[in-house]
């Protein structure tokens, strides 16, 4: 038997007896409401429960469904074939105050590249605000054949950087690589351009990987593989894949049907889906071209996860409005739904879920107001369903935890992921609700120094509203346990400590 298949086959019944256990013990509370406010507590309660599955089960069926698709890649022995024509190819760095020495790296990679010298050329796309960095990736783009273009304002993010650069060329297709990218096949357009043979692929993109490194580092390298391991083959097999900013190549004429690059900070969203409206197919290949610099710095993950969040928000309600003009099919349409809502649900939800479970256990429902002696009475567990509260408190925790195990072999990052969701839970809500205003989408936190005092403060302001929401959890908790609500403390202390995990991030790791 297959172990990639067994071990995607295995998720399924976790990831459901989840959902099963989490709907009935909302199905629960509204039969033991006793009036009108704790009745719509728990249906808000069973809604939410309801969005959790939904997602739930999206996930497991991309596990599953990701297999098919990479047993197909794998199966063929030259990927696409052997080059027919050489198509012309501008290969392209966007930077933004970037280290000139990093950059460096990044161009000497990609000048070894193997294609005709006569049909492709380099590109180095500079916003920096930072005259002393811009002077100093000049002379590195000159250094390596690149050639400089520089923008003195950074209208429109890194989209506006790529605009720019189109009326500025004329390559048939255009290769992206972020700054800190590095090549380690030089293949990658030899494998890659052939699929354009095709005139309906607007897009190719690769998987994107970071370089190995601390356990934190590697965590997070885990933590973004989900979605290039098992949703994105997921969606590739229902051509809803997206390109995902660097690692792949576009093509010009994809780019000018669509108007160029949607000028929203994540750019390559917006892209594929008015590609797709366009009726252009996205293909991508689960192969690992480059690797980017390891993320060992909390700081910089949550700023990632600010901008897919505050970028995923703005797409929600971009593709409700554009959605009337084209008809997709219901999987299609789930693809894009959960692409922009797909971190609200681990944040926004997750936020939702414990403001009503701090409702729940202060509201009088019968099942809450237990002393320990009775919760151990046998005969508690054997009349009353919030065995179906535990099961879905444990299996929450164990699902991630389980899902690692089983594809990556290690429960330690499994926990990490875990701890990082609820970590990354308010920094990701004020995300949705900056795009919401239409607020800067950029956000700042305070730098750490070295020394534990300096730690300690730079972390407590970077999480305070962590800490704040944590330390009142814990005082609701031991409030429960006094009262003898010994079931309602525990569940409000595990979420206490839960969400105290972004200030200890911050302190550990910057």
């Amino acid at each position: 038997m297959d172990k990639e298949w067994l071990a995607r086959f295995i998720t399924l019944p976790t990831i459901f007896l989840l959902d099963i256990v989490s709907i009935g013990f909302s199905i629960y509370l509204i039969t033991i409401s006793l009036n009108l406010s704790m009745l719509i507590i728990a249906i808000i309660f069973l809604i939410l429960t309801v969005i959790a599955a939904f997602f739930n089960t999206m996930a497991a069926f991309s596990y599953y469904d990701s297999y098919f698709y990479e047993k197909k890649m794998k199966e063929k022995k030259n990927l696409f074939g052997k080059i027919k024509r050489y198509y012309t190819v501008a290969i392209v760095v966007p930077t933004y105050n970037e280290d000139p020495k990093i950059v460096e790296k990044t161009l000497k990679k990609l000048r070894a590249i193997d294609y005709p010298k006569d049909k492709v050329n380099f590109y180095l796309l500079d916003d920096s605000s930072d005259s002393e960095l811009a002077d100093g990736l000049r002379k590195v783009a000159e250094r390596n054949g690149f050639r400089f273009i520089h923008r003195n304002e950074r209208k429109g993010f890194k989209a506006g950087a790529l605009n720019n650069f189109l009326k500025q060329s004329n390559e048939e297709l255009i290769s992206i690589f972020d700054a800190d990218e590095y090549l380690l096949n030089k293949n990658f357009l030899k494998d890659l351009v052939p699929i354009f043979d095709d005139p309906k692929v607007g897009y190719v993109q690769t998987e994107k990987r970071y370089a190995n490194s601390n356990f934190f580092a590697d965590s997070i390298n885990l933590f973004n593989s989900f979605f290039f391991s098992f949703i994105q083959p997921s969606r590739a097999s229902h051509n809803t894949s997206i390109f995902a900013g660097s690692c792949g190549i576009v093509r010009r004429k994809a780019l000018e049907d669509v108007g160029g690059f949607p000028e929203y900070v994540i750019e390559d969203t917006f892209f594929s889906f008015e590609a797709k409206m366009k009726n252009y197919k996205g293909i991508y290949v689960p192969r690992i071209y480059a690797l980017g610099r390891p993320i060992k710095r909390f700081s910089a993950f949550a700023r990632q996860q600010w901008r897919y969040n505050y970028g995923g928000t703005q797409f929600l309600g971009y593709y409700l409005r554009r959605i009337k003009r084209k008809r997709f099919s219901l999987v299609e349409h789930t693809d894009y739904i959960s692409l922009g809502f797909g971190l609200n649900y681990l944040s926004v939800v997750l936020l939702l879920f414990t403001i009503l479970s701090i409702l729940i256990v202060f509201s009088n429902f019968p099942f809450t107001r237990q002393s320990l002696n009775y919760i151990l009475n046998p005969l508690y567990f054997k009349f009353y369903l919030e065995l179906y509260g535990i099961l879905a408190l444990v299996l929450s925790f164990l699902a991630p935890i389980i899902v690692s195990r089983i594809y990556f072999g290690s429960f330690r990052y499994g926990i990490m992921i875990f701890l990082l969701n609820f970590a990354l839970a308010i920094i990701r809500t004020k995300a949705a609700i900056a795009a919401l205003l239409k607020a800067n989408p950029s956000y700042k936190w305070i730098k750490s120094g070295e020394k534990k005092y300096s730690k300690f403060i730079s972390a407590f302001k970077n999480s305070m509203a962590e800490v704040s929401f944590s330390i009142g959890l814990f005082i609701l908790g031991v409030f429960a346990f006094i009262t003898n609500n010994f079931s309602g403390g525990i569940w409000l202390l595990w979420y206490s400590t839960l969400y105290s995990s972004t200030f200890y991030f911050f302190y550990k790791y910057g």
